[in-house]
């Protein structure tokens, strides 16, 4: 065995699998784990998926959000146990693997259209 078949053997326990199919340009509802102190809560961040990168431990998504006009975007290591679980909120339709482009969109041409009624998602 060489060493990455190792690397995977060990990492393949602390991968999660209770994750609903998402894709790109699909908005997420994400539910992360905030420790202030001795205290734990669930926040909620709600925005678009704009990037998946990596695999297995190091499977990443990037999704971004508009507060006060100023855009936000949030890197979330997808098999944290920081997230709490993922929801989705709406289908978005992309025709591209990385949605970098919507950093220059501004008002309504910054809307994603929702994926075709009869198109299968996988």
């Amino acid at each position: 065995m060489n060493k990455q078949h190792i690397i995977e053997s060990v990492t393949e326990g602390q991968l999660k699998s209770d994750f609903p199919a998402f894709s790109v340009g699909d908005t997420l509802d994400v539910h992360v784990r905030i420790i202030e102190g001795d205290k734990e809560r669930v926040q909620v961040y709600q925005g678009v998926l704009i990037a998946e990168k990596g695999r297995g431990v190091n499977h990443t998504i990037t999704v971004r959000r508009i507060v006060a006009n100023e855009g936000v975007e949030r890197i979330f290591p997808l098999h944290s146990p920081r997230i709490a679980k993922i929801e989705v909120v709406r289908r978005g339709d992309a025709r591209r693997a990385k949605l970098y482009f919507l950093r220059d969109r501004v008002g309504k041409s910054r809307r994603l259209r929702d994926q075709r009624r009869g198109l299968k998602h996988v």
